[in-house]
């Protein structure tokens, strides 16, 4: 009975890293997408954000089965429940990947990122895979220790985020429009950093409950 449980455990653990893969990969085409001003590439962003939004209640789901069937209590119980947080984390990342895919459409010829902070967003997108990366890895060895190493890279991505917001204070030559994009650009990125510390800290919740 617990080799079973064990199973559908590690099943459970397996879709998440799944999950987490797939949404860095999101924000890595979504920001391709951005900076190389294509249409085609953010409608495949926007497109699969269906998919990943099913492949999350899958697993949302497999997670309330595994509560109804096999009751667990103490570890195995917050377990399950952190995956369920760590879902939804994955979810809303996912989400704001397709939120900087759909920048491109609504601007498109015109490109949302001018060229003078382009190498702030390079970074900031770079960053985001990384803790994206990370959290996967997290998820995957059950490494408790990956929150804190997940949260001086989060660092980075507010540095840039403050030199992004100082860009726009210094300079007066973007219109309202422009400014608006890249506001809600910084932010997304900061946001989708955010949820992937908390999916380690997620992590480091569950290892440490089997201690």
């Amino acid at each position: 009975m617990r080799e079973a449980f064990d199973a559908e455990l590690a099943g459970f653990n397996r879709q998440l890293a799944e999950l987490a893969q797939r949404t860095r990969d999101a924000m890595t085409r979504a920001t391709t997408a951005l900076l190389d001003v294509s249409l085609a590439g953010a409608a495949e962003v926007i497109g699969d954000d269906e998919e990943l939004a099913e492949v999350h209640h899958r697993i949302d789901q497999q997670a309330l089965a595994l509560i109804a069937r096999q009751q667990p209590v103490a570890g195995d119980l917050r377990t399950i429940i952190a995956g369920l947080r760590t879902s939804a984390d994955l979810r809303r990342m996912a989400t704001l990947a397709r939120h900087v895919a759909e920048l491109v459409g609504q601007r498109h010829p015109r490109p949302v990122v001018p060229s003078e902070v382009r190498p702030t967003i390079v970074e900031m997108g770079a960053v985001a895979a990384r803790l994206a990366a990370a959290a996967q890895e997290a998820i995957t060895t059950g490494n408790a220790d990956a929150a804190a190493a997940l949260e001086r890279a989060d660092d980075e991505m507010d540095t840039l985020l403050t030199s992004l917001y100082g860009t726009l204070v210094v300079e007066h030559r973007w219109d309202v429009e422009t400014a608006m994009d890249l506001t809600l650009l910084g932010r997304y990125y900061e946001r989708f950093a955010d949820h992937a510390v908390s999916v380690a800290k997620r992590v480091a919740f569950a290892v440490g409950s089997r201690k």
